[in-house]
């Protein structure tokens, strides 16, 4: 059935007023499984009355499904009970050795904790020029202007691992597959312009990587698409990789055209750039990083060594972070978390221990493991599974935690409904909360996993869905 079909036979149908709510979705829905775009699909939509919880509507409530970014929801409520919406990371860096005459012979030393808001540009305080500048005063008020000496990032407190496993390989290289280091720089992303060619078929040259990652050099594949044919180059880069390869299309008719990174190595970029931006004040910075440093055989142990704090830096409150993660579905915030949860709560922070908390959390709620099978903080993995009922069971009971506003802030408002979206390869879905124009309140969670055809369509057939709700 064509899409105008499908939208007239929702008008034609639901034009009484007399039917409940339950029996237009249930109508609805039996037109969208009759079109040839979903017969092959699974579908699953959950409603509940959010005051009562009774029951609106079950399609596969309990059905397993890849939820893509619905998944923060369960993250975001996660953050907010087990770390609380005031929490803030802190990156300290300090020193030892000696000072004499504005030189500094000795070590500085990071302290880092997982901080994924470290140089981003959405906070005044998190942008590199302040960072920056707030430590070359804190330099300049222990006199020293020349460091010849290493730089030692203690690293021990979080697993070498930044990308979870099941993550796929044409994601990882790109910017919204930047996983959570120990010491994360400008959310581990960095700008790549390109410059298309004239024709279709051309080759595309590379103009500037923004920040430089002189570490890193690109096999570059990319031909230049007919205009308007939009973004479809692929970085395909491991973690810590320094060769890329770039393949796929960027189209033609524009001078300039940007696409993002991410970042294989943040913390030697943030030394790189902390040694610029140091410089600007005047302050040199003879060091190299200590790669992967754990415990250096032979160390003296810290009560022994002379160290004697320089600056710390502190994030942004956890509500702040979440407000971001969730409007613009930042997938590092959300693996960030997911490690600083197992560190707050075992001391070590990964990935797998994250996981296992936030799985026990939501068990102590009432929602069986088997319906939250998750391998990421994100919903990047296309090997997640959650049901529809668990996620409304988890918005259900984020709406009555002291926290509530703070997330429900935090939910983009999309097709006038307060929900979270979610979208990979073959899965559209959406999860949050509808007042209707009777003043009910719904709680919903709808997703569709193996649809066919335009990812555009799904989207608009699954809002005239919900707009049965409001």
């Amino acid at each position: 059935m064509k899409f105008l079909m499908f939208l007239a036979c929702l008008s034609f149908n639901f034009s009484g007023q007399s039917q409940s709510v339950a029996d237009k979705l249930d109508a609805a829905m039996k037109l969208m499984e009759k079109e040839d775009q979903f017969a092959h699909a699974s579908i699953g939509l959950y409603v509940i009355n959010s005051k009562t919880g009774a029951v609106v509507f079950d399609k596969n409530a309990q059905l397993g499904l890849a939820p893509a970014s619905t998944q923060k929801v369960v993250t975001s409520a996660a953050a907010y009970e087990l770390l609380g919406k005031d929490f803030t990371y802190s990156t300290g860096l300090s020193y030892d050795g000696t000072v004499s005459n504005n030189i500094l012979k000795g070590d500085i030393i990071i302290h880092a904790s997982g901080d994924p808001t470290l140089g981003s540009w959405r906070w005044n305080s998190t942008s590199k020029d302040s960072l920056f500048a707030a430590l070359a005063t804190a330099f300049k008020q222990k006199n020293i202007k020349f460091v010849n000496g290493l730089i030692e990032l203690h690293n021990s407190a979080w697993e070498s691992q930044a990308t979870p496993n099941g993550w796929i390989w044409e994601d990882v290289g790109n910017y919204y597959g930047a996983g959570a280091h120990i010491l994360n720089w400008h959310e581990n992303s960095y700008n790549l312009e390109l410059k298309p060619g004239k024709n279709v078929g051309d080759s595309v040259k590379i103009l500037k990587m923004e920040p430089p990652i002189s570490l890193l050099s690109m096999i570059n594949e990319l031909k230049t698409a007919k205009a308007g044919s939009g973004d479809n180059a692929i970085i395909y880069l491991p973690e810590r990789g320094m060769i890329g390869v770039l393949r796929g299309t960027i189209p033609a008719g524009t001078d300039k055209f940007v696409i993002k990174g991410s970042m294989p190595m943040p913390e030697t970029i943030f030394v790189n750039e902390m040694r610029r931006g140091l410089l600007k004040s005047s302050i040199l910075l003879n060091a190299k990083l200590k790669p992967y440093l754990t415990k250096k055989s032979g160390q003296k142990p810290a009560l022994l060594r002379n160290i004697v704090q320089l600056h710390s830096f502190s994030s942004p409150p956890l509500d702040s972070i979440n407000y971001w993660f969730m409007k613009e579905s930042i997938n590092l915030y959300g693996e960030a978390f997911i490690k600083t949860i197992a560190h707050h709560k075992k001391g070590f922070g990964s990935t797998a221990d994250g996981l296992d908390i936030i799985k026990e959390l939501w068990k102590s709620k009432g929602i069986k493991a088997a319906e939250l099978k998750i391998k990421d903080g994100s919903g990047l993995s296309p090997a997640n599974r959650l049901t529809p009922h668990a996620l409304v069971e988890i918005l259900q009971y984020a709406s009555k935690q002291s926290w509530f506003n703070s997330f429900h802030h935090s939910l983009p408002l999309q097709n006038g409904i307060k929900m979270k979206s979610g979208y990979i390869g073959g899965v559209r879905s959406y999860a949050g909360y509808v007042k209707s124009k009777t003043g009910e309140e719904y709680t919903f969670a709808f997703i569709i996993n193996n649809f066919d055809g335009s990812p555009s369509s799904v989207r608009e057939k699954m809002w005239k869905m919900l707009d049965l709700l409001k």
